[in-house]
């Protein structure tokens, strides 16, 4: 099984709209991070699609290992690596 791309080691806060329907990134390789922008053709990913329930700004994961996605599950912190 393919591992997505690790984007970032800490998650984007983002402002979604109510009722508005997001595409998720589950690859990684989006440019238009965290959302997906089709960067995952030719792999076994697909995006996740969501619709917001309210307008608000919420933690987005980056680092693609969730386990709640798309939002920060607090998984990145594994992959910080200590000075």
């Amino acid at each position: 099984m393919e591992e997505p791309v690790i984007y970032d080691v800490q998650p984007i806060k983002t402002s979604l709209e109510e009722g508005k329907e997001y595409a998720f990134c589950t690859c990684g390789r989006s440019k238009t991070q965290p959302f997906c922008d089709g960067s995952h053709n030719g792999t076994s990913f697909k995006p996740l699609r969501f619709t917001a329930k309210a307008t608000t700004q919420k933690w987005l994961c980056a680092c693609k290992h969730t386990k709640n996605p798309p939002y920060c599950d607090g998984t990145h912190q594994r992959f910080v690596k200590e000075e």
